[in-house]
């Protein structure tokens, strides 16, 4: 099949690239000519395990192209996936112009050049309730020739979108006519032979889907952040708590971790754009309004966790941190709790130097002060304190000599709980994570805040 995916970002690259990986011709528009020039030579923009490889197989066996030209990009296209970005905001609602904005160039392709005969064009962008429906009438205003829409939403994790896409829990396609079906059973056969479900159902209820999704892993991520601070306050150890909890087949294990909250593209703005769409139906959403507010308090929580230890007048000290993106296995640093940990550490007046083995890059490019390390055992040389934000699985088994010996100061505040505290006890270490029983008596549970 031929096919077109508008946007060469995250969704668009994972999206073109697997398509054509079984046998399809696609076709990536993106606008931006250094961008194309990058892909066509190879390479590749952004940082997920396995993708390069992929792309670059694709680009030399011919089904994999990019083009800036909407003309070319369009010409043939029996399917046309829409990609691009919708970001949230000043006012927390969801910018969809740029999804108007391909809505509007398509209309003028099927009117002027596009060849196949019913083209379906498919929104896989994460869009509030009703934009599909939109989508259409947009078009449908300016072209007389006929076309289906339909609702694709994605579920791609960042480090496993390879994965995830070849190997789905299930598939959401949201159509609104049987020429919409054929087309989207026809690609996603090969993904579903295994027996996962390809899920048919209206427009609306699959753009529903996305956001509900997102939005009870986030949940499941707050309620645990609010359980680990009242273990912190009682001297539970959350890890035991929820150990308990997850053997129960009705909760499961998976998400149930505490630490530095949710972070990224995805889980911040879905539950804002629910929150949106709420107060725009006179629907208050106070669930998903105290999922948000639970998130955001866990980053401030932890920082006072450090102030509390070290003082809120760091002049003098030196801080370490491992781990600047938002998750590991990725070079995104959008929500990424570290941002709001190194501001407020260098608002303190502290030094702080900072290592991720990927994200470095990206995070240097927002200019907060803080010095870059290129190994994580530079990142921890005479450090007053290590603070860990990312779990990279780099960083699960140091050489914990190595690492005591290098710091000023034995003292961890581990946000992502990698280590046993008794271990870490054990080691010579101050060991402070989330939710689990500091074993070292240098530092009383009178110095950490309740």
């Amino acid at each position: 099949m031929r096919l077109t995916i508008v946007g060469s970002g995250y969704v668009g690259l994972v999206t073109g690239t697997c398509l054509s990986n079984t046998g399809n011709q696609v076709t990536c528009l993106d606008l931006d000519p250094q961008r194309v020039k990058t892909l066509l030579e190879g390479g590749c923009p952004i940082h997920e395990p396995g993708l390069e490889e992929l792309l670059r197989a694709n680009i030399a066996s011919e089904r994999l192209h990019f083009t800036d030209d909407p003309c070319e990009a369009y010409r043939d296209a029996q399917a046309i996936f829409i990609c691009v970005g919708t970001p949230t905001g000043d006012d927390g609602t969801t910018d969809l112009s740029a999804v108007m904005s391909v809505a509007d160039d398509i209309a003028d392709a099927i009117s002027a050049a596009l060849t196949a005969p019913h083209p379906l064009i498919v929104v896989k962008s994460t869009v509030p309730v009703g934009t599909t429906i939109a989508v259409r009438e947009r078009i449908k205003a300016n072209v007389q020739s006929p076309f289906s829409v339909a609702d694709n939403p994605e579920f791609l994790k960042e480090g496993n979108a390879l994965s995830d896409f070849q190997k789905p829990d299930r598939i959401v396609c949201g159509v609104g006519d049987d020429t919409a079906r054929m087309v989207l059973e026809e690609l996603y056969a090969p993904y579903v032979r295994q027996g996962n479900p390809c899920l048919f159902m209206d427009i609306s209820s699959a753009e529903m889907v996305k956001y509900a999704s997102n939005a009870m892993l986030a949940c499941r991520i707050s309620f645990m952040n609010e359980i680990s601070r009242l273990c912190d306050h009682h001297g539970a150890d959350i890890m035991r708590v929820r150990e308990g909890m997850s053997t129960d087949t009705r909760i499961g294990r998976d998400f149930l971790y505490a630490g530095l909250g949710y972070g990224g593209s995805c889980f911040p703005k879905d539950i804002i754009a629910i929150i949106e769409m709420g107060k725009e139906a006179g629907l208050p959403t106070p669930l998903n309004e105290a999922v948000h507010v639970v998130n955001q308090s866990q980053r401030q929580w932890f920082i006072e966790r450090v102030q509390a230890v070290l003082g809120t007048d760091m002049k003098g000290l030196r801080i370490g941190v491992w781990g600047l993106a938002f998750k590991p296995r990725t070079d995104d640093i959008r929500e990424a709790p570290s941002r709001t940990i190194v501001a407020a550490l260098l608002e303190s007046g502290a030094e702080v130097i900072g290592y991720d083995p990927v994200a470095a890059d990206n995070f240097q490019q927002l200019d907060t002060g803080m010095e870059r390390a290129d190994d994580m055992y530079e990142a921890a040389s005479n450090v007053d304190a290590l603070i860990i934000c990312t779990e990279w699985s780099e960083f699960r088994t140091p050489e914990f000599e190595r690492l005591r010996s290098s710091m000023s100061s034995p003292l961890i505040f581990d946000g992502r709980n990698l280590w046993d505290p008794e271990r870490m006890a054990g080691l010579g270490f101050n060991y402070l994570c989330i939710g689990r029983p500091n074993l070292n008596p240098a530092i009383s549970p009178a110095d950490t805040p309740a």
